[in-house]
């Protein structure tokens, strides 16, 4: 899954497809095109469109303004290219939107907890994947007191649960993933802690997502910033690979690509 941020403040790379307007900011088609392309020609079967930074400190947007950042990017690159389109939202009227405009996969960093989310997804014709990720707390505040008894029961029960409430709200469980949630609500300890027993969220009998490209989690243990990321969130890659990571999330594709295939050869798959 490659992300596409269509943001002017997202953690790493948001802010190189935006152009700021007196009005606000709009997409560079030209940009997005190009980028997509690319993406895709790397390897990647996923494109993670969002409007909405959720980086630790970031601050809520209106639907309006989230509307006007991903819509006409989703009808663009489904126009362009055939590849399954993900809205990373928990907003459901973007989400509504988003799936008439050809997104295929809602990515909800709420777990479809916003009232009025889960009947989105569930009445959407034909039905859309959806990925229930975990976040204690808010993205503004989620870092500031990050407390667990135990991170992987709790993050585990409350996947568990937001899985039976989908399904009872209609969403067919085949269509259903999970994603820990890396780095949103979180330590360092948290995070590496999840890592380290992911194997154990394949109890959720359902696919498992994970988003550890460049996050501060591999900050904190190499000591570098962003741009210099790549090496130890392909490291971090290989052990969720290792573990049974059906989905890796990343803005490096080509290297990311790179990984997955090594460890298929070493599986003997491919």
């Amino acid at each position: 899954m490659g992300i596409l941020n269509i943001t002017p403040d997202s953690f790493y790379d948001g802010s190189e497809l935006v152009i700021a307007e007196r009005s606000g900011f709009r997409c560079d088609r030209d940009k997005l095109l190009f980028k997509a392309e690319k993406m895709i020609s790397d390897g990647a079967k996923i494109l993670d469109i969002g409007g909405e930074s959720t980086r630790p400190g970031s601050k809520a947007i209106s639907v309006d303004e989230e509307l006007d950042r991903t819509i006409s990017v989703l009808e663009i690159l489904s126009a362009e290219f055939d590849v399954l389109l993900s809205i990373d939202t928990s907003k459901p009227a973007v989400m509504s939107a988003a799936l008439a405009a050809g997104a295929g996969l809602v990515n909800d960093v709420r777990a479809l907890a916003c009232s009025g989310a889960a009947k989105v997804v569930a009445e959407a014709q034909p039905q859309p994947a959806v990925c229930l990720m975990h976040m204690q707390g808010q993205p503004e505040f989620m870092q500031q007191a990050c407390s667990y008894g135990s991170v992987v029961e709790e993050v585990f029960n409350f996947l568990k649960q937001r899985i039976a409430s989908s399904v009872q709200a209609g969403i067919e469980r085949s269509r259903i993933l999970v994603d820990p949630g890396f780095g949103f609500g979180k330590t360092v300890e948290h995070n590496y802690e999840l890592l380290r027993r992911l194997a154990e969220f394949h109890r959720l009998n359902v696919p498992v997502l994970v988003g550890v490209s460049r996050k501060s989690m591999i900050g904190a243990v190499t000591g570098r910033p962003l741009e210099r990321r790549l090496s130890g969130s392909i490291a971090a890659t290989s052990l969720a690979l290792q573990a049974g990571a059906h989905i890796i999330r990343t803005h490096d594709v080509a290297d990311t690509v790179d990984a997955i295939r090594v460890y298929e050869a070493c599986r003997g798959v491919g």
